[in-house]
């Protein structure tokens, strides 16, 4: 069956409204993109995507809504069903151009039934079960503070600083386990802004996409305990450096070969050795891809940048 993805055209990629840490300079101005650069690297990737026989979908650009580019934020699929997410205000209008994407490929799409903010698969990430029995999946929520957007005074320089907040609410968790069919769905809290949605902490990988990269330091000491006792050996800790770098914002495709499937980890560029030599020996090809430019001035990298349908 054919992996089917939702990509964002960039051409109108910019930042407008500066809502992480990485689209501000120190002294808090928004940073500027450069178009031809992010088309390079946006085009790149989608041509990786289909050498691995990935599908893409392509969702129209649309002036004043950059933040189209990154949907991973749009929803999240649960068998025939797509739910939307409840988007946070600086990309609330995005939510009828991610509806008219989906409809045409014959999922149903529908309201969480919860008013809670909440940010797609980007915050609810399914990890398989080394026995590959799909009722046995275990959903991650990742959750965190939501806040006005503001800036506020410091002692420093420069002597204010942003308070950014997270985006989806630990309250969506009710409706959650409601859609999830059973599945075990566990909370956990994050706590860096500059890490503010779960894949840029967790990335499911290996043959039944049982492993788990996660970059502990971006979640409260509770949840890295829990996360630690609850997966054990599946749990590959990230370095300080490789998360960072979001090294959790990768996804994994398959390649079928005549005798067997084989599991590739598209993941942003400059990671390090040790952590390459990690993925390999479970069983997965580690695959760089330069988006740099959509991680250093939105946010965003490999993971941000597509909306994972599964097989439609």
């Amino acid at each position: 069956m054919t992996r089917h993805v939702l990509l964002g055209d960039p051409s109108h990629f910019r930042i407008r409204a500066g809502a992480n840490p990485h689209t501000r300079t120190r002294w808090g101005r928004l940073k500027r993109v450069d178009p031809s650069r992010a088309l390079a690297q946006w085009g790149h990737l989608k041509a990786i995507l289909e050498a691995h026989g990935v599908r893409v979908h392509l969702l129209p650009p649309v002036e004043g809504l950059p933040g189209l580019v990154f949907p991973a934020n749009a929803g999240f699929r649960s068998g025939s069903q797509f739910y939307l997410s409840n988007l946070n205000p600086a990309r609330a209008q995005e939510r009828p151009h991610y509806e008219r994407a989906i409809r045409p490929l014959g999922l149903s799409v529908r309201e969480l039934g919860s008013p809670d903010s909440f940010e797609g698969e980007a915050d609810f990430i399914p990890l398989g079960d080394p026995s590959g029995d799909p009722s046995r999946k275990l959903y991650l929520f990742t959750h965190g503070k939501i806040e006005r957007q503001r800036w506020v005074p410091r002692w420093g320089v420069p002597p204010y600083r942003r308070i950014y907040g997270f985006r989806s609410d630990k309250r969506a968790l009710i409706a959650l386990r409601g859609i999830a069919a059973g599945c075990e769905v566990m909370p956990l809290e994050l706590t860096q802004e500059s890490h503010y949605h779960g894949d840029t902490v967790f990335c499911p990988f290996g043959p039944r996409r049982e492993f788990l990269l996660a970059y502990l330091e971006g979640l409260s000491r509770g949840s890295g305990a829990a996360l630690r006792l609850r997966l054990g050996e599946r749990l590959v800790a990230l370095s300080e450096e490789d998360g960072k770098r979001f090294a959790a914002n990768s996804f994994q495709v398959e390649v079928v070969g005549d005798e067997r499937t084989l599991p590739v980890l598209l993941m942003p560029d400059g990671l390090t050795d040790s952590l390459y030599r990690e993925i390999r020996s479970r069983g997965v090809i580690p695959c760089p891809v330069d988006v740099s430019e959509f991680l250093e001035k939105g946010g965003g990298a490999v993971k941000c940048m597509l909306l994972d349908l599964g097989e439609l």
